[in-house]
């Protein structure tokens, strides 16, 4: 089965071979995944190089945080993009980005306001989780349309933080 990949702006084809296997791009990896403690929380082992990564999925979109940092994928059967784009369905601006706290944390800063223009990638909400920070970044360029969090405030996973249109 093949995907149509889109992470951060970049597209990326991902072909499933087998159980263990995957081509991206045509390359080959030999791969294990495995969810650790009934959590959201996977681990990844790929040619033999472990990650690991908190991956959420909501209405086609994935957020995969790893190492500090949040990655947007949209992951897209190939047959079926291929018929959206056809009809004309391409080129239309997704909806609002909604931040979204990938796992229960506090929030240690907020540097953006409502109203503020902000560009893709830069940093909404810091947010601090099993000892570790993570900067969780705008999805696309915009305005911030609303700021739900204030610093010290404990979130859940799956609470939206930060909208921008």
């Amino acid at each position: 089965m093949k995907y149509i990949t889109t992470v951060n702006g970049q597209e990326f084809e991902v072909e499933i071979l087998d159980e263990h296997r995957v081509a991206v791009n045509g390359e080959v990896y030999a791969v294990d995944i495995a969810a650790v403690s009934g959590r959201p929380l996977y681990s990844l082992l790929a040619n033999n190089h472990s990650f690991e990564g908190y991956v959420y999925a909501e209405e086609g979109l994935w957020q995969v945080l790893m190492g500090g940092t949040l990655y947007e994928a949209l992951v897209e059967d190939e047959q079926l993009r291929r018929l959206r784009l056809a009809g004309g369905g391409g080129g239309k601006e997704r909806g609002p980005f909604l931040l979204k706290a990938p796992m229960p944390g506090l929030v240690v800063a907020v540097p953006v306001t409502k109203g503020q223009e902000v560009k893709k990638g830069d940093v909404l909400v810091v947010l601090e989780s099993m000892k570790m920070q993570n900067e969780l970044k705008s999805g696309k360029d915009g305005k911030v349309e609303k700021v739900k969090v204030e610093v010290g405030q404990t979130v859940d996973q799956g609470q939206v933080m930060i909208s921008v249109v």
